[in-house]
């Protein structure tokens, strides 16, 4: 399992870390090609999953939407920001999540 420092993008854990609390999220992972050796720097996105507070997400609304494109500008590359994964498939992709904020 690869480290925050082997990923291949570009982590500013400050912003990450100011982006998760001004938004309830407790833990924030990435998972998929960014974890893997088949990433690709010029066609990959990055996956990630956060992990909401209790009630974080209450009245967010619409607002959610924006919250990977709002992390895609931190990264510097595309973002598929999801707080759910499906229960199928989540067991694979625990074992291979890096967290960066927790």
């Amino acid at each position: 399992m690869k480290t925050l420092d082997q990923l291949p993008i570009k982590i500013d854990s400050e912003r990450i870390a100011r982006f998760c609390r001004e938004r309830g999220i407790r833990k924030m992972s990435v998972f998929g090609s960014a974890v893997r050796d088949d990433f690709d720097p010029e066609r990959s996105d990055v996956d990630v999953l956060a992990d909401f507070e209790p009630g974080a997400l209450d009245g967010v609304g619409l607002d959610y939407f924006g919250y990977g494109d709002e992390l895609a500008e931190i990264i510097g590359r595309r973002v598929d920001f999801c707080s759910k994964l499906n229960r199928h498939i989540l067991p694979r992709v625990e074992k291979q999540m890096v967290t960066i904020y927790e």
